[in-house]
Order: C-alpha cells, then sequence, then structure tokens
C-alpha cells in the first residue's frame, strides 16, 4: 500500500513515522542498524524491516513475489487498461488494492495486541492491558499502562482506536 504509514521505535522512544521511504530516509543516517531499532506497521501493529543501507534501489522489476499469469479481458477492457498511468499491470495491481483496502473489516484490536506483544510483553499490566484492550474497555486498556512510558502508551491507544 502506497499510503502505509510505520512507526520507529529505539527502545521506549518513539523516533519517527512516516511512509517506508521517509522512514528509510530518516534513519539511514543513524547506522545500517540502530540498537533496539523495531518499526512496525501503522495498520496491521506488525514489525518490518527496512533497507537502512542508503544504496540506490536496483533498476527493473522489484523482487516482490511478482507472478506473471493469463488474464483474459475482452479488447475495450485492454483499451482501457492501456490508457493507465503505468499500464495495464500497475492499474489491475492498484484496483485489486482498492478493492482489498474496501473490504478490510473496520479496526480491530489485532493491530494493537501486535504491537504490544513485541515492546511492552515484559511491561507491568501487560496481561491486563490486553484482557482490557479484546474487552473493549478503552478505560481499563489505558489504566493498564499508566506507568508505560508515554510513546508506547500513546501508539498503543491510536493503534487500538478505543480512547
Amino acid at each position: 500500500m502506497a499510503d502505509e504509514t510505520f512507526t520507529a521505535f529505539i527502545g521506549p522512544e518513539r523516533v519517527t513515522q512516516g511512509s517506508r521511504a521517509e522512514l528509510e530516509a530518516a534513519l539511514a543516517p543513524r547506522g545500517a542498524h540502530p540498537e533496539g531499532l523495531l518499526v512496525f506497521s501503522d495498520l496491521t501493529g506488525r514489525e518490518t524491516d527496512l533497507d537502512l543501507s542508503g544504496a540506490a534501489p536496483a533498476r527493473g522489476r522489484p523482487k516482490l513475489g511478482v507472478r506473471a499469469r493469463e488474464v483474459t479481458l475482452l479488447p475495450r477492457h485492454w483499451d482501457w487498461l492501456a490508457r493507465q498511468r503505468g499500464g495495464a499491470s500497475a492499474a489491475l495491481r492498484r484496483l485489486v488494492e482498492e478493492a482489498m483496502r474496501a473490504e478490510a473489516p473496520g479496526p480491530t484490536p489485532d493491530a494493537a495486541y501486535r504491537f504490544l506483544t513485541a515492546i511492552a510483553g515484559n511491561l507491568p499490566g501487560y496481561e491486563a492491558a490486553i484482557r482490557a484492550l479484546y474487552a473493549g474497555e478503552a478505560g481499563a486498556f489505558a489504566t493498564a499502562m499508566t506507568s508505560w512510558p508515554d510513546d508506547i502508551r500513546n501508539h498503543a491507544l491510536s493503534l487500538a482506536r478505543l480512547a
């Protein structure tokens, strides 16, 4: 997803937030792998890796697991696709991504759970926070995290969308 954002933490401190490219540009000067760096998708709460080498991406087709398959369309469909920005493949990818976003369910506690499990699993009140998260109890969720570092607590609340 082109508009997906990510949040980077070094230890309990949130250091930056933005697109993958913005984070890579902001963090590359700190070194290839700053100690304690964890980067999370703001959409899913999953950890992700960044390319902090500073090297320019290779030219050509990206190696993202792209697989060529046959698609059968009417001539008018091919004509329309040919007029789209980036050509037929790019237009089809955009259409599929839009359809996937449209059918995606609303916010779930899973993104906050994944984030908290990775970064706060050993903090006091973790189990109580997770129970409150899945019970949809915003007050109890926030209360369970009161002694936690501000950046972790605030990001968890943002991901949970309970507050």
